[in-house]
């Protein structure tokens, strides 16, 4: 039995990654098991080495060698991004079937066994911290993004409350490109709010939306604009990612209508940040579509003068990152801090 046709199969209990998808991912150094992904991103090794951190870390204190970017949901996704670095054109089903899914305790113990495969390489290497391999182990932040839409997941609830239950945990962000406003709601009603939500905001319109995002729902416009209005009602940290592209989202004549969209969400913060031509994007788009830092700054700066609530908190030069902040709706960026509240 299948379930897309193409990427996604039933085994007797769950649904499975297909054996050629499934071998293409672990030459890409994933870790899978049923249709979850994990990887060791690039700060995660480089912090290994004590060679640098995420930009997470600088913003809001997260600890790189110990954070465990996963998706429980590796090869479903509502939009083909044109600028996603991660194997989308392996994405084909549109849904998740809830009684086909690994549950959350599944899920998690199988993945961070395929982390600590990957982690157990790093032993090897002269260069490592030991210290930091050995507590890479036991996470204390997880990012539940990498490749796919989490928000697909039927059981995400119930995952974001048994991650908050582990021990080592200190915090768990979810990104989500805002396709499924119900599920977000589900989160609000069943107390399973992440420490910090993420939506992936690519264009102040609906004709560059299309544009950028390349949808598969008629009414995804609609759905993500459901997102946005949420953002600022629910009851946890909430950030806008703009990815700027050239000649795509960025001409300056465009900010008015980001400041107006901005003020709407009222979010916590703001990540101006630049296209990256890394993974599988370099194949749709052209390294001269990444903007330079100071670029970045510059959009940055206009927007925050438009909306008149936010001011810049921090940058990220290596990553070409800007982060506003809300003054009106203040927060302390620090997630230690604002875990001794909550």
């Amino acid at each position: 039995m299948s379930c897309s046709g193409e990427t996604i199969e039933v085994s007797s209990e769950f649904l499975q990654i297909k054996p050629m998808i499934l071998n293409q991912l672990k030459k890409a150094k994933y870790g899978v098991s049923d249709h979850g992904t994990v990887e060791l991103c690039h700060w995660t090794k480089k912090s290994f080495k004590n060679d640098g951190d995420c930009y997470k870390h600088k913003f809001y204190g997260i600890s790189t060698h110990r954070c465990m970017e996963f998706s429980p949901a590796g090869m479903f996704c509502e939009n083909r991004c044109v600028y996603c670095w991660r194997p989308m054109e392996f994405y084909s089903a549109m849904k998740m079937p809830p009684d086909k899914v690994a549950p959350p305790d599944v899920i998690v113990t199988n993945l961070m066994e395929e982390r600590r495969k990957l982690i157990m390489g790093h032993y090897g290497d002269a260069r490592s911290d030991k210290k930091k391999l050995d507590e890479s182990l036991f996470p204390s932040h997880y990012a539940v993004s990498l490749s796919g839409e989490p928000t697909m997941y039927p059981q995400l609830p119930e995952l974001i409350k048994y991650l908050k239950k582990l021990p080592t945990t200190k915090s768990v962000f979810l990104v989500t490109n805002g396709q499924e406003p119900d599920m977000l709601q589900r989160l609000q009603d069943e107390d399973a709010l992440p420490t910090q939500l993420y939506l992936s905001t690519n264009a102040p319109n609906e004709e560059i939306f299309q544009l950028v995002n390349r949808p598969k729902f008629k009414d995804a416009w609609e759905r993500w604009n459901t997102s946005l209005e949420m953002l600022s009602k629910l009851d946890t940290r909430t950030v806008l990612r703009i990815t700027l592209i050239r000649n795509y989202n960025c001409d300056d004549k465009l900010i008015p209508e980001y400041a107006k969209m901005l003020k709407r969400s009222n979010v916590h913060f703001i990540e101006a940040k630049s296209y990256m031509h890394i993974g599988r994007s370099i194949n749709r788009l052209e390294r001269s579509d990444m903007l330079e830092m100071s670029e970045v700054r510059h959009f940055a700066s206009t927007l925050a003068m438009q909306t008149e609530i936010f001011s810049a908190m921090d940058e990220s030069e290596i990553s070409r990152i800007v982060v506003l902040q809300n003054q009106r709706r203040f927060i302390d960026r620090w997630i230690a801090a604002y875990a001794n509240t909550n």
